[in-house]
Order: C-alpha cells, then sequence, then structure tokens
C-alpha cells in the first residue's frame, strides 16, 4: 500500500486508483513493471480520461500489435469501463458513477480544517516530508521604494514558498535586504544635508528615498564641474562605508535607523500584498569572519586575480548594471581591486573586493550562503531573481563550486523577465503603491457600475483592494514567468477574458449558492455519504468533477516546473467550466435531493478553487 509520501497514493489523488487499475492491467498483458506502465499513463483528450501512447514502452513487438492485444484483454471494473485502441495509443474511459462519487467525497473530507491545515489539505501531499528549502525572494534595497522589479521576485517567491508547503516541505522565507554599500554612506550625507525628522516620521521610505536622489544629483554635477571626474561627495561616501566595515557604533546607530524604519513600512506592503517572510536577513548580517573566510579560501584555490585597467573600463558599465546600485562606484574596477577570475568558463572577472578593501555584493553573497547552510542545512536553496541578474546568479553560484562547497548542487535559480509599460493615464507607474493604488481605483469604479451588488459589500475598500490586487498578480503569474509582459490597468481590470477580476467574480458566485438555496431550507449535508451523487447524470457534472479531481497533479505539476501559470490556468479552466454548467445544474426550485447533490458539487469547486487561489497567494472573496 502507498505511503503518504509515495508517488502514487490514492488517499491524496482518488485518480491515482484509475491509473493503477489501468497500469495493472497492462502490465499483465505486455509484461512489463507494474511501475514503468503506471508512468505510461497519461491524461487525455477529446472525451478519453486516459490515454498510453505504447511506443514509449520501446518493445520488441509492433506498438499496434501491442494496443490491440490490450484491448483485447480489457476487462471493465469499478474504476475503468472502457478502453479502445487508436493505433498506437490506447484510450481509457472511467467509470463515471464511481469516479463522481469518489472525487466528491475526497475533496469534501479532505476540504475540512484541521490542526496543520486551517483550510484544508485537499491537493497537498508529504513528499517533501522531513526537507527544508530556503526561498530568497522580494529583496529591496533598504531606502529605496518597493518597484515593478520586486513585485514580480515578491509574487513568484511567495506562489513557490506556498507550493513547496503544499508538497509536504518546511519552507523558509527569506528576504535578503540590499542593506549595506557605499550607497548608505551616500544617503548619511544626503540626510544630513536634506533630511527632515518630521518627514522622515511621516513617510520614511519615501523621505529617504527623496534624499538619496538629490545626493545623487550632488554626486552627478560635482563629477560634471571636475575635469578629473572626481566627486567630493563621493569620495567622502565611500568613508563613511568603510567606517560601516570597522564597526563604527555612530555610524552604524544611523544606518540601523535607516533600516528599521524601512522593514516597518515594508511589513506593511507585504501583509497587504498576503506576503509574508521568516527572515529579514540581508548583506549587512553576513558575518566578518565568514567573509574574511570566504576571501581567504578563494586565494588558496587560486581563483583570484588583479583587475588591470583595460578589465575595469570594459566591466564598469555591466559591473554598474548587474549591481543595480548595490556598490556601484569607481573603486569596484580600480586596477588594485580583487577579482574572481571566471574568464575560462566564460564568466567574466566579477569583483569581490575594492581596491580600498571594502567587500562587495558578490562576496556577501557567496559567504551569505554559506553561512544559511551553516544555520539550516538546507536540502534546497531557491534565489527568484529577475533574469537580468543571470551573470550575477551564475558567476557566485560557479564560485561555491568551485570551492567546493557541499550545497552547490543545492542551489537553484528561479528567474523571471521585466514588466514593461508601466503607465496609466495618470502618467508613468513606478512603484508598488502606485501600482496597487491604481489597480485598486480602477476595481471601485467597476463595482460602483452594479449599485445592487455595492450594496451587499460590507467594505467595498477593503474589497476593492483585494480585487485590485488579484488583478496584479493574475496577469503577473498568467503567461510562463521568464516571458517579459505588458502592464496593462485597462486589460488587467476587466472582468470578461481571464483576468483577476473575472476570477474573482468566479470564487463569488459559487459562495452565493449556498446563501441563496438557504432561503428555500436547503442546508448543506456535512457527511458526504448522505448525499445521492447517483443523481448527478449530466454531461457537466462529469466534466467538471474530473477536473476538480486532477487538482492534486496540478500541484505537482507545479512543483517540477516552478511555474505559477500552470495553476493560474487550472483557475480558469474550473471557473470557465462551472460557467457552462450554471443553466444545467440548477440547484433553486429542485427536488430536495437532487438540490442537495447538485449544492455538493458547487461547495466541492468552491473549495477546490479558494484551495487554488490561496497557492497562488489570493485571498479568495465571498462577496463583490
Amino acid at each position: 500500500m502507498a505511503s503518504d509520501a509515495s508517488p502514487i497514493n490514492p488517499k491524496v489523488c482518488c485518480l491515482d486508483a484509475y491509473r493503477m487499475a489501468i497500469a495493472t492491467q497492462i502490465s499483465s498483458s505486455i509484461g512489463i513493471a507494474l511501475n514503468t506502465a503506471y508512468e505510461g499513463v497519461d491524461y487525455g483528450k477529446k472525451g478519453v480520461d486516459f490515454t498510453v501512447a505504447i511506443p514509449r514502452f520501446r518493445l520488441k513487438e509492433k506498438a499496434m500489435i501491442l494496443a490491440d492485444k490490450i484491448v483485447s484483454e480489457f476487462l471493465p471494473n469499478e474504476y475503468i469501463q472502457s478502453a479502445a485502441s487508436d493505433g498506437i495509443f490506447v484510450h481509457y474511459v472511467c467509470h463515471t458513477s464511481n469516479l463522481i462519487r469518489t472525487a466528491l467525497k475526497q475533496i469534501s473530507i479532505l476540504s475540512k480544517p484541521t490542526d496543520t491545515h486551517p483550510h484544508g489539505s485537499y491537493g497537498c501531499n508529504n513528499s517533501g516530508s522531513g526537507k527544508t528549502v530556503i526561498i530568497e525572494f522580494s529583496s529591496p534595497n533598504i531606502a529605496k521604494l518597493f518597484h515593478a522589479g520586486h513585485l514580480r521576485s515578491t509574487i513568484i517567491g511567495t506562489f513557490l514558498a506556498n507550493l513547496f508547503d503544499a508538497n509536504g516541505w518546511e519552507s523558509v522565507q527569506f528576504n535578503y535586504l540590499g542593506d549595506w554599500g557605499k550607497q548608505y554612506g551616500l544617503l548619511a550625507i544626503g540626510f544630513q544635508r536634506y533630511g527632515s525628522e518630521e518627514s522622515l516620521a511621516k513617510n520614511p521610505i519615501l523621505h529617504l528615498f527623496e534624499v538619496y536622489v538629490r545626493v545623487n544629483k550632488d554626486v552627478e554635477n560635482e563629477e560634471m564641474s571636475n575635469p578629473d571626474k572626481i566627486s567630493p561627495t563621493n569620495q567622502e561616501a565611500k568613508v563613511i562605508f568603510k567606517k560601516m566595515e570597522e564597526n563604527d557604533k555612530d555610524t552604524l546607530e544611523l544606518w540601523k535607523r535607516f533600516r528599521d524604519l524601512s522593514i516597518v513600512e515594508y511589513e506593511k506592503v507585504y501583509k497587504r500584498l498576503n506576503v509574508r517572510f521568516d527572515v529579514y536577513g540581508g548583506e549587512s548580517l553576513v558575518k566578518a569572519d565568514l567573509m574574511a573566510d570566504t576571501l581567504e579560501k578563494l586565494k588558496s584555490k587560486n581563483l583570484l586575480t588583479k583587475k588591470t585597467a583595460h578589465e575595469s573600463r570594459v566591466g564598469a558599465a555591466a559591473a554598474e548594471a548587474a549591481a543595480g546600485e548595490q556598490d556601484a562606484g569607481d573603486d569596484d574596477n580600480a586596477a588594485d581591486a580583487l577579482a574572481l577570475d571566471l574568464a575560462q568558463w566564460k564568466l567574466g572577472k566579477p569583483v569581490v573586493q575594492k581596491g580600498d578593501g571594502t567587500t562587495i555584493y558578490i562576496l556577501r553573497d557567496i559567504a551569505g550562503a554559506r553561512q544559511r547552510y551553516e544555520s539550516y542545512h538546507f536540502d534546497k536553496m531557491i534565489y527568484v531573481i529577475g533574469d537580468q541578474q543571470d551573470l550575477h546568479v551564475s558567476q557566485f553560484f560557479k564560485a561555491l563550486s568551485l570551492m567546493g562547497e557541499p550545497f552547490t548542487d543545492k542551489l537553484e535559480h528561479v528567474n523571471f523577465g521585466k514588466i514593461h509599460g508601466m503607465s496609466t493615464r495618470k502618467g508613468q507607474v513606478k512603484f508598488l503603491s502606485d501600482i496597487l493604488g491604481a489597480s485598486k481605483e480602477a476595481m471601485l469604479e467597476q463595482m460602483k457600475k452594479n449599485e445592487d451588488k455595492m450594496r451587499d459589500v460590507m467594505d467595498p475598500d477593503y474589497t476593492g483592494d483585494e480585487v485590485g490586487m488579484t488583478c496584479v498578480k493574475i496577469q503577473d503569474m498568467s503567461a510562463k514567468r521568464v516571458h517579459a509582459y505588458t502592464f496593462d490597468l485597462q486589460r488587467m481590470t476587466s472582468f470578461e477574458g481571464d483576468t483577476g477580476a473575472y476570477l474573482q467574480y468566479a470564487h463569488v458566485r459559487l459562495c452565493s449558492v449556498e446563501r441563496k438555496v438557504a432561503l428555500d431550507g436547503i442546508i448543506p449535508r456535512d457527511d458526504p455519504d448522505l448525499v445521492d451523487t447517483t443523481l448527478l447524470t449530466e454531461p457537466k457534472v462529469r466534466e467538471l468533477v474530473f477536473a476538480l479531481a486532477l487538482y492534486p497533479d496540478v500541484v505537482k505539476t507545479a512543483m517540477k516546473n516552478y511555474e505559477p501559470s500552470t495553476v493560474v490556468s487550472y483557475c480558469f479552466k474550473i471557473s470557465h467550466l462551472v460557467s457552462s454548467a450554471w443553466e444545467t445544474l440548477i440547484v433553486r426550485g429542485q427536488e430536495t435531493e437532487v438540490a442537495q447533490a447538485r449544492l455538493y458539487v458547487f461547495r466541492c469547486t468552491h473549495s477546490v478553487l479558494a484551495s487554488a487561489m490561496r497557492l497562488l497567494s489570493l485571498t479568495p472573496l465571498d462577496r463583490m
């Protein structure tokens, strides 16, 4: 019998029993191992439930002859009612009444809340039981407004954390803040020149960002007016950062104040986004002794070299682009800076230590990975970072491999494309608050068009915000993550097409069924054995129930490809099937047993759709 962690587990996915019934007969007919036969059972198309492609078994006898043999020896059972050959394929159809009964019963039972699963466990499995994954995502720079690039990392990272939890792993959600480097020297100077305690208290991140922009303008003007392109402000910032690395108390106190204020503001944003973190880490928290040890280890492996003047000129622009302003500055590429020599692997020569002896972000990333392994002994660590940083990630992964670290095969980079066209009728949208504000406003305008439904919404402001966020997230997750996409406020907030608004509407409509039939005295039965599923004879029911039974496999598939779009597509598939079933699966005004059976289908559908939405970090709404 399959264990809870087994990939074949009918207690978690009832369709596994149907696949096993097919595999058992195939194994017997053509003499292959049961597991081999099971792996060959795929979901079917065009009116069949499962399909087996015989050539995949790589047997000597012709595939068409083997297919005919399998069909001739097929015997119907409680799981499979028919088999038919189609050239080199064999198609199977499940026993309809048993499928509907077993699938709905499993969904009903496993959707009930428990101590470990407050929203039920349907769709979950224990394949990762006992394993730990660290997922690093979001990772904004301190004192910088949360922008669109961080939004993608945050959305995808949260989905991955939910996904690993659903597959039985223990996930550690890690926010690796950009909180170290020369730019914080600049920020300290800027605050001294332009800072206001009143503005800092009112909106810390916005004020620090404005200060940072102004002090950078000072640097730019100084460099333009100096024939040697030297900025006194920039030089002073380097001195301040060196003091930070030397643990100067006064300098660190101001830096810590900026960091703490930024985290408080970020937490407000994350709460709004339905995102949580277990650890607020950062470059500053990488241990100094481990960084020194990392540098020595790189030296001992003969991986370090001095950067030549020519290499510095060529690499300066690339280094600054990869850093995203982290540690950007002229010392990064000075001729006496220490660089990691990865040229033979076509990964360039990234600087690890500046000419003035201060560290740079790639060294902190390398040492930080070693520190996390010491602390967590993780089984996997995932970095959710945009594809603009592909080179940087490859560089520090390669460095760890060349150092002989024991966990390099446990590291993964989950990348994603850019967001284009961040604009609305009010002008350019650069920051998350603008994005969410514009989405919320657009949804409230849509909701106000239906005054009757608007009266039923207890908190329009909250509802508009949640629907708006759903629209933003669904637009982000609908396509494969590696694809860049264009931000389109009007398109994404429409109720027409596959949008977040349409998805929330589909869920709300499912919730309304139970409220409406209660007016007729129809109260859903908690015991699934008290519902007569043989009354569910409509073809739409079978199609919908089979789709609901697929959900545990959808979760497993997403675990293999790390694609939120896998779950988003499933949500819309369920929504479309429900939409097409409303006219034939009427509940109100029906005979009691028929009404109970149909209500049972809608309740199970609601449970599965809500579960899939939560996996995507969405908050399913009851009314809108």
